[in-house]
């Protein structure tokens, strides 16, 4: 027999679910030091995330999507990004985001039903969150053409889950990837469920990885609950991106410890057990203990920062909820240079009945 072609999808890890270390730490991430503001930044994107859920509770907010348990991918990869780079968002990387210069009250303006949070702080290249599923990937694939063809060390990164990454849109955008030996990084954060569906029925692939052998493209999973080796992937994916040595496939294997989203209730589907088990490898805890035996956090610093998390966050749930609301011909005028006359008679019968 012949064999054609054979691959093999390398897997990454270096700190285990109890927070000790399960292989040499790469160089570039040996100084715990050099951990510590991200793992703040972790603390404070879970603050908001549990402040976010309890607005949605109490009225002051639309339907919302937690990243409950996400916090070290999401976090990693806006940490390995530079700010000329471009990011496409699915619906809940918002520690990449917040990296990135987004503020929480943008974030929540959004969720609010206000598109002005849209038009969010931070890289005017970023694109906009994006809820139809993976449509982001090709978003990302034609910027980071772009870069091809005029040369700039520039890449683009986009985001979608394990079910996203079953669609058409994800395909295509990693086949161009491959074609064209585009600078793109297409992170798949595998989360376990998309929504109801788990990942055990959305394919027969071994990995989600691996689906990006089919367009030629460089593929790694890694554990998404440890920073350092989310560190580690995106570094080795954006170097190959930047040399010209074209794109990756990374999957992100982390837990939706959350609903999908406020709208749901994943008890409906999914066994209490799986989440306790979840809850055991989860990030914060895991970067947690590491940091505090190399002696460089203790007890007392994580009560400080969660009491000043806390009021970072009020102070833009408060921006938030002063922030005046918009006219009602806003939902009219943005859409159309030229509006058609069916939606300015439209526009002119809200006017009216806002005037009554």
């Amino acid at each position: 027999m012949t064999v054609a072609a054979t691959f093999e999808i390398e897997y990454l890890q270096y700190l285990g679910a109890d927070g000790k270390p399960v292989a040499e730490l790469p160089a570039a991430f040996r100084d715990p030091k050099a951990l510590l503001p991200l793992f703040k930044q972790m603390l404070f994107v879970r603050t908001f995330d549990a402040k976010a859920i309890a607005l949605q509770r109490t009225g002051k907010l639309g339907t919302y999507a937690s990243c409950l348990g996400h916090e070290a991918t999401h976090v990693g990869i806006g940490a390995s990004m530079q700010p000329d780079d471009v990011f496409a968002p699915s619906y809940r990387e918002y520690g990449a985001q917040f990296m990135r210069g987004v503020l929480p009250r943008e974030v929540l303006l959004y969720w609010g039903g206000d598109e002005r949070g849209n038009d969010f702080s931070g890289p005017k290249q970023d694109y906009a969150w994006c809820v139809p599923i993976s449509t982001q990937c090709l978003h990302a694939a034609g910027a980071a053409l772009k870069f091809k063809l005029m040369k700039q060390k520039q890449l683009a990164v986009a985001c979608c889950g394990d079910g996203g990454s079953s669609k058409t849109d994800f395909y295509a955008a990693l086949n161009s990837a491959g074609a064209y030996q585009l600078p793109l990084i297409l992170c798949v954060v595998n989360n376990g469920w998309a929504i109801s569906v788990p990942r055990s029925a959305q394919t027969g692939a071994k990995t989600l990885a691996q689906k990006g052998l089919a367009g030629g493209l460089h593929c790694l999973q890694v554990d998404g609950n440890d920073l350092i080796a989310v560190l580690e992937g995106m570094r080795r994916a954006s170097e190959r991106a930047r040399s010209g040595e074209g794109g990756s496939v990374i999957e992100f294997m982390t837990y939706r410890l959350h609903d999908h989203t406020t709208a749901d209730d994943a008890r409906r589907y999914r066994d209490e057990s799986e989440v306790k088990d979840a809850w055991t490898r989860e990030p914060i805890a895991r970067l947690r203990a590491y940091l505090t035996a190399q002696g460089v956090w203790s007890e007392d610093e994580e009560k400080a920062w969660a009491e000043e998390c806390g009021k970072k966050v009020d102070v833009e749930i408060n921006a938030y909820l002063e922030t005046p609301v918009q006219p009602v011909e806003a939902m009219f005028d943005y859409l159309y240079a030229d509006p058609p006359p069916d939606l300015l008679a439209q526009r002119a019968f809200a006017l009216a009945q806002e005037g009554r």
